[in-house]
């Protein structure tokens, strides 16, 4: 198996014959379960939905939980499998739509597909909340009454699932998260609120999958109130979602475990702790919990800073990453990190009046405009959203 490099040298292994098509116990005998399980696992999702229809015992093969875990596996360290998703209002009919595209900075806008929204065909609105492996929380409005749908979706196999609204409305700076849960087996969606009314925050929910309940969960002990208005989605690292929190006039990380549900908080680099006038946030690259701002220089320079946390938990780790000064940003959210090192990251620019895409090395926008986009990184994967309930 070590030697087969490229996907094409598979397909051309696992290529179907007549025989194989008629005979199922001749694809069992040339190719035991084992052998075969790993040689498909690392095969695109796109190439794996066609391959379904080769035999009844490929198509079960491909439909077992323990596969889909093990090409997850395959498809998070394969380039080919890393791609971004976007959602862009046209603004001609003003109905949104989905597109997908590789992650590669060569490649960014020049192989984009058109994907079909879920739901509904044409959206007034759509927007895409978190993601967690190859699956997606969004949330789609109809065009004539104006009703919403929240949604589990897998954009690579195009399955989904309707998903229950929670206790109170998702605001402009509410921030969701997905992930799984290793202690329980279920994937669970967590949402943060920044909004205050009466004096008082909105409670954070939590819905477990196979529950499908939202729960509401206590405050943080602190009586810290959380600032989410730098981030597209809580990141996830280390069994604990974290976003921004601040108390005293400090920020901080604040941490939720997604099965003990035990708050923490974790200190920020000192350049950001103590600062006023400044758009702040977590995420995560490449498996580690990252901090990033965007603040205005005294000479009205955009300076976007990025730190990586070396050692989780551990205050003296965080390196500084990435320095940028450009004075037609005004924020910045990191999105993924490639290969070479180079930093894809979304912001909102100055002189073309909206938010767009570019990379760390590069100024140019990668991408067309749009109203409201966030765009995430995603790996494709084979989980239906339809098992996990």
């Amino acid at each position: 198996m070590a030697n087969l490099q490229t996907e094409e040298e598979i397909k051309e292994l696992v290529k179907p014959s007549k025989q194989m098509e008629v005979v199922d116990e001749a694809t069992a005998v040339h190719f035991p379960e084992e052998i075969l399980g790993d040689i498909l696992s690392r095969l695109t999702v796109r190439t794996l939905l066609r391959f379904e229809c080769v035999s009844k015992f490929w198509n079960t093969l491909i439909s077992k939980p323990y596969f889909k875990m093990k090409h997850l596996n395959h498809a998070k360290n394969d380039q080919n499998s890393q791609k971004f998703l976007i959602c862009q209002k046209c603004p001609k009919d003003r109905i949104f739509s989905l597109y997908s595209c590789p992650l590669s900075s060569v490649q960014l806008v020049e192989d984009v597909q058109k994907l079909d929204c879920p739901s509904n065909s044409r959206p007034g609105y759509c927007e895409i909340n978190c993601f967690c492996n190859g699956l997606a929380i969004i949330t789609v409005d109809n065009i004539f009454d104006a009703t919403h749908t929240l949604l589990l979706w897998n954009p690579s196999t195009r399955e989904s699932i309707v998903l229950p609204d929670p206790w109170f409305s998702a605001e402009e700076f509410s921030c969701w998260g997905l992930a799984y849960d290793s202690t329980s087996g279920d994937y669970k969606i967590l949402i943060a609120h920044d909004i205050i009314y009466d004096g008082f925050q909105r409670r954070s929910e939590i819905l477990a999958l196979k529950s499908g309940l939202w729960r509401r969960i206590d405050e943080h002990p602190c009586g810290s109130h959380n600032v989410l208005s730098g981030m597209h989605s809580l990141a996830f690292v280390h069994e604990a979602f974290h976003w921004i929190g601040k108390a005293k006039g400090i920020y901080f990380v604040v941490s939720f475990g997604i099965s003990n549900e035990v708050y923490g908080e974790i200190p920020l680099p000192e350049e950001i702790c103590l600062m006023s006038d400044i758009n702040v946030g977590v995420s995560v690259l490449e498996g580690m919990l990252c901090a990033y701002s965007t603040y205005e220089s005294h000479r009205g320079e955009g300076t976007f800073k990025l730190w990586v946390m070396k050692d989780y938990l551990v205050k003296e780790s965080w390196n500084a990453l990435f320095t940028i000064r450009d004075s037609e940003i005004y924020v910045a959210v990191p999105k993924y990190r490639f290969a070479d090192g180079e930093l894809l990251f979304w912001c909102i620019h100055y002189q073309c009046g909206t938010n767009v895409f570019r990379t760390s090395r590069e100024p140019s926008i990668l991408w067309p405009r749009g109203g409201g986009q966030k765009g995430f990184a995603f790996t494709e994967s084979l989980i239906s959203p339809k098992l996990l309930t």
